[in-house]
């Protein structure tokens, strides 16, 4: 590989390094508040509201459902009006954002629904009230689930990252294309698969590591 292939697999890593970071913070503020939303207004939650529960569920499940090369046609001009672009690195975090927001509020939901319940009706009885519970009990007790499905997320994202290269994102994905696949640069298309498994490799241990240090059960 030339000394200006190299530069430019280094700068597509960047790229989709921070693509995959910025989108995966932004469904983690937004999508944790969502999936505890979630469970505090479902059946026998804490702050019960099925309405609201049913709603929020809606929201969640239809963007889940649309095909992220969908999302990521249909959002150009929200994404436009947002950034000021429809491409480039900036302009793809627009939709990574929404796509991912939805998917980690559902794993999230999933680890908050797993917490004791025992637990919530222990700190109920003593007087606390429902943000007590969420900040001593919920949280707490889930936050293994939480960063292991945050993990999983950001993984997820790198894989969405890829394939917004496909319409002009930049990252590992626009360079796989425009030269591995359409100049038919075998090496570059390699590197690109090399650079993209070792990524996942380094973020999934990580996120182990952190889970293993969390977990005291």
């Amino acid at each position: 590989m030339s000394p200006i292939m190299f530069d430019l697999l280094m700068r597509s890593l960047w790229e989709t390094v921070l693509m995959t970071l910025a989108s995966g913070i932004i469904s983690l503020v937004a999508g944790l508040p969502l999936g505890l939303a979630l469970v505090m207004t479902g059946k026998g939650g804490i702050s019960e509201n099925l309405w609201v529960n049913r709603v929020l569920g809606a929201v969640v499940n239809g963007f889940r459902s649309v095909p992220f090369i969908i999302l990521l046609v249909a959002l150009i001009p929200v994404t436009r009006f947002i950034v000021g672009s429809s491409i480039g690195t900036w302009a793809a975090i627009v939709p990574l954002s929404i796509a991912a927001t939805p998917y980690y509020a559902r794993i999230a939901e999933v680890s908050l629904r797993e917490v004791d319940r025992g637990l919530i009706e222990a700190v109920r009885s003593m007087g606390g009230n429902r943000w007590t519970i969420v900040r001593e009990v919920l949280l707490p007790e889930a936050l293994p689930g939480i960063v292991a499905g945050f993990t999983v997320t950001l993984v997820t994202l790198i894989g969405a990252s890829a394939m917004a290269g496909a319409i002009g994102a930049g990252g590992l994905g626009d360079l796989a294309i425009r030269y591995g696949y359409q100049r038919f640069e075998t090496t570059v298309m390699v590197a690109v698969v090399v650079v993209l498994i070792v990524l996942v490799c380094a973020i999934q241990w990580l996120g182990d590591r952190l889970v293993d240090r969390l977990d005291h059960r």
